[in-house]
């Protein structure tokens, strides 16, 4: 198991539209999360729009990122995501994750 925090930016204007997609995220997409490792998952925001992310992959971030760009549900989540992240146009949010390093963990 690897633990992983991450940042990405959400635009201020779409905040509150952004946590109410989060309150309904898709079954199917839950579910290809947990088949791709994304355990203990969870998403933190700041006013400003910076958001946290950390969750358990099963072997590393980037098998965890592999398994769902070959889900089709996650291509449609990130299609409809993508307006509400401060990224590079034409990228999908999950390509431009910022992995951050653990630096301290207490069990």
């Amino acid at each position: 198991m690897k633990r992983v925090g991450f940042l990405l930016k959400v635009r201020e204007k779409y905040i509150e539209e952004y946590k109410t997609h989060h309150q309904n995220v898709w079954e199917e997409m839950k579910s290809a999360l947990v088949r791709h490792g994304w355990n203990n998952y969870s998403l933190f925001i700041r006013p400003d729009g910076l958001l946290f992310g950390y969750f358990e992959a099963n072997e590393s971030f980037s098998d965890s990122l592999t398994g769902m760009s070959k889900e089709q549900i996650n291509t449609e989540w990130q299609e409809l995501m993508s307006p509400y992240f401060e990224i590079l146009e034409g990228s999908d949010p999950d390509q431009s994750i910022v992995e951050l390093e653990e630096v301290f963990h207490l069990d």
